[in-house]
């Protein structure tokens, strides 16, 4: 399943002035998490081992998740 909200701020990654809100957001976000089934771990090894990530886009994502682990500590 896509992640809507990393598709989103791929497209357009200036936090927190880039034009969406952050209730849509965290809406997108809950719906992704509610229909994700799977270790996440292993999903992210198959897409770098396959190519589909490479390791520059998968530390782009690690840093915009850490940062999204700041401003909500409860996902």
């Amino acid at each position: 399943m896509a992640n809507p909200l990393f598709q989103q701020l791929n497209q357009n990654p200036q936090l927190p002035n880039n034009g969406y809100n952050i209730t849509d957001l965290i809406k997108q976000f809950n719906q992704f998490k509610q229909g994700f089934t799977g270790n996440p771990y292993q999903m992210v090894q198959q897409l770098l081992s396959n190519g589909r990530m490479s390791q520059q886009s998968f530390s782009k994502y690690s840093q915009m998740a850490r940062e999204f682990q700041k401003l909500f500590p409860k996902f």
